[in-house]
C-alpha cells in the first residue's frame, strides 16, 4: 500500500481538507493515510475526524497515526508539511513584542520582515530533520509544502536537504477571484497569468475573449480608492507599479516600505492597515478552537466535499498521468530571466506522471523585478544564516529588509537582532 504521510497533522481543519479531499479521489483510494504530530490530542482529534469522513465517504484509505516521525515517513511517496515551530505562545509573542520596543510595527511577520527572518531561523532547522529522515526513509518522495515563510523553506528543502519539493500557497489561486468580487467584476471566461515569487507574485495578465481588463481593472480600483476598504494596500501597488500583486494588502503592507512608518503615522489609517493582526487571529483561533472542535465532531457522520487546496489533483494527477494545472513554487532553473537563479519563484507548473514541470516565463517587468529582488536579498541571506550558522548573516537579512531598514539604525537592527536571538533562546541552534 503506497503511503501519504502528512507531518503538523493537528492542524485539524488543514487536515480535514486535504486528506479528506484525498478520501474523494478514486485514484487515491489504496493509500494509507500516515499521521504525524508533537500534539498528541491534536493527533487523536485528526484521525478520529479522518475515520469519521472515511466512514461516511466509503473510502479505503487505510488512517493511521504514529508518534514516531521517522515510522511515519518510512515508504512515504508523498510527504504534506503543515507546521508551525513555536507557535503562538512564546514565538510569534516574541516576533512581535521586541520589534515593538525598538518602534517597529509589523502586521503578520510570517514571510519577510524580522519577523519572517526568525520564524525562517527556528523552522529551518526542523525541516532539514526532515530532508534527513526522508533521504533515509523515503528519498524520492515528493515533499508539498503547506509552512510559511514558504520561498525561503521550499528553496532549502531543495537545495540543501535535497528533496523533491514544491510550495504550495492559496493566493495565487484567490487572486483573479478576489479582485473580480472586489470590483464587481464577472470572471465568467477570463484567462490570466502570474508570475513572481511567493506573496509578492503578479497578475501579468488578465483578459477576456483577447481584451486586456486591466485598464477598466485600474478605473475601478482608483474609484474604490476614494473610500476605505480592505485591500487598499494592493490597489495602491497596482496604480503605482502596474500590476496586482497576489497576496494581501496586511502581508504587503510590510514587504515594502512605503506603509508601515513612524514618521508618517497617518499612513496606517490612509490604507486601513491592521497592525499586529496575526497575533489576533492566533488568539481567536486558539479560543474558537474548542467551540470549533465540538462543531466538528457534533455528528458521528462527517461530510466532505473536495475542496480547492491543490494537493489532492497534484497526487491525482501524478497517479493518473492526467495533467494537471497549478502555481507553484520551484526553483528559478531559468524560469523568470531577470530574478537570481538562486531565488525560490512562483510559476505556472505543469503536473502529471512524470512529476512537477515548472513553465518558463522569461523577464518581468523591471519594476515588479526590482521590487522582487529586495525580498529574495533578505531570504538569501537567511538562508545563508541558517547553513553556516553564522550571526553576521542574520544581521545582513534584516539589514537589507525593505521595512526593517526603512524604519531602524544599522546599530539598532544589530541590538533588534541580538535581543530576539536571546528571546528564542533554545528555538534557535547556536549562532557563531
Amino acid at each position: 500500500m503506497s503511503k501519504i504521510t502528512f507531518i503538523g497533522a493537528g492542524s485539524t481543519v488543514f487536515v480535514k481538507n486535504v486528506l479528506g479531499d484525498v478520501m474523494t479521489t478514486p485514484a487515491l483510494q489504496d493509500f494509507e493515510l500516515a499521521l504525524f504530530d508533537i500534539d498528541e490530542e491534536r493527533l487523536r482529534d485528526s484521525e478520529r475526524l479522518l475515520n469519521s469522513i472515511k466512514e461516511t465517504l466509503g473510502s479505503t484509505c487505510r488512517i493511521i497515526a504514529y508518534h514516531d516521525r521517522k515510522e511515519a515517513l518510512r515508504g512515504a511517496k508523498y510527504v504534506i508539511n503543515a507546521i508551525q515551530v513555536g507557535g503562538y505562545d512564546p514565538c510569534t509573542i516574541t516576533d512581535f513584542e521586541i520589534p515593538k520596543k525598538y518602534g517597529l510595527r509589523q502586521t503578520i511577520a510570517d514571510t519577510l520582515g524580522i519577523g519572517g527572518i526568525f520564524r525562517n531561523l527556528r523552522t529551518i532547522p526542523v525541516m532539514l530533520d526532515f530532508a534527513r529522515d526522508m533521504q533515509e526513509v523515503c528519498p524520492d518522495a515528493w515533499f508539498l509544502n503547506y509552512t510559511n515563510p514558504m520561498a525561503v523553506l521550499t528553496n532549502v528543502m531543495n537545495t540543501v536537504g535535497g528533496i523533491k519539493t514544491v510550495g504550495l500557497c492559496h493566493s495565487v489561486q484567490h487572486c483573479v477571484s478576489d479582485l473580480f468580487r472586489s470590483l464587481e467584476m464577472d470572471t465568467a471566461g477570463v484567462e490570466s497569468k502570474i508570475a513572481g515569487i511567493n506573496h509578492m507574485a503578479w497578475l501579468l495578465e488578465v483578459k477576456k475573449d483577447g481584451k486586456d481588463l486591466y485598464p477598466e481593472i485600474k478605473r475601478r480600483a482608483a474609484e474604490k480608492q476614494k473610500e476605505k476598504h480592505h485591500d487598499m494596500v494592493r490597489f495602491e501597488l497596482m496604480l503605482r507599479f502596474g500590476y496586482y500583486v497576489t497576496e494581501s494588502s496586511e502581508h504587503n503592507a510590510e514587504y515594502h516600505p512605503y506603509f508601515i512608518k513612524k514618521s508618517y503615522p497617518e499612513l496606517i489609517d490612509r490604507y486601513n492597515i491592521p497592525l499586529d493582526e496575526y497575533p489576533r487571529r492566533c488568539v481567536n483561533q486558539i479560543n474558537g478552537w474548542k467551540e470549533m472542535r465540538d462543531k466538528i465532531f457534533a455528528s458521528e457522520s462527517i461530510e466532505h466535499t473536495r475542496s480547492a487546496e491543490y494537493a489532492s489533483y497534484i497526487m491525482e494527477a501524478m497517479e493518473t498521468g492526467n495533467p494537471f494545472k497549478i502555481g507553484g513554487n520551484v526553483m528559478n532553473t531559468g524560469l523568470i530571466t531577470n530574478l537570481p537563479k538562486e531565488a525560490c519563484v512562483e510559476v505556472p507548473c505543469l503536473v502529471d506522471r512524470s512529476g512537477i514541470t515548472p513553465t518558463y516565463v522569461g523577464d518581468l517587468p523591471p519594476q515588479l523585478a526590482a521590487l522582487n529582488r529586495t525580498n529574495i536579498n533578505t531570504q538569501l541571506l537567511t538562508i545563508e544564516a541558517a547553513v553556516t550558522q553564522k550571526k553576521e548573516h542574520i544581521y545582513h537579512a534584516a539589514m537589507l529588509d525593505p521595512h526593517t531598514a526603512a524604519e531602524l539604525s544599522l546599530d539598532d537592527i544589530t541590538s533588534l537582532c541580538d535581543d530576539l536571538i536571546e528571546a528564542h533562546g533554545d528555538w534557535l541552534p547556536a549562532f557563531k
